[in-house]
C-alpha cells in the first residue's frame, strides 16, 4: 500500500494550512460518484474538515454523491486513527 502522503488526489494535499486550523476534526479521502459540490464524477480526493463539514460529506455518502474510502481524525494538525482498507491477513 502506497504512503497516504504519496498520494495524488484532487482538494487538500497532505500539508495543506487546513488541516492546521484549530476547528479542524477530520481527514477523509473519498470518490466522487454523481455530479455534486465536490467535483465530477470519477475524482478522487482528500479534505481536511471541521465536524460540520463531516457531517455534509456523511449526507452526501448518503445520498450516493461520494463514496468515503478513508478517514481519521486531526487533533492539533496531527492525522490520528487513520482507517486504511479493512484487508486482514491470516497466517
Amino acid at each position: 500500500m502506497r504512503d497516504i502522503s504519496a498520494r495524488e488526489l484532487k482538494g487538500h494535499n497532505i500539508l495543506a494550512v487546513e488541516r492546521f486550523q484549530d476547528n479542524t476534526r477530520w481527514m477523509i479521502e473519498f470518490s466522487i460518484l454523481r455530479p455534486c459540490s465536490y467535483g465530477s464524477p470519477g475524482d478522487e480526493m482528500r479534505l481536511f474538515l471541521t465536524e460540520d463539514g463531516y457531517q455534509a460529506a456523511l449526507v452526501s455518502q448518503k445520498r450516493r454523491e461520494i463514496k468515503i474510502k478513508r478517514y481519521a481524525r486531526v487533533i492539533e494538525g496531527h492525522v490520528l486513527d487513520f482507517k486504511p482498507d479493512k484487508r486482514r491477513r491470516h497466517p
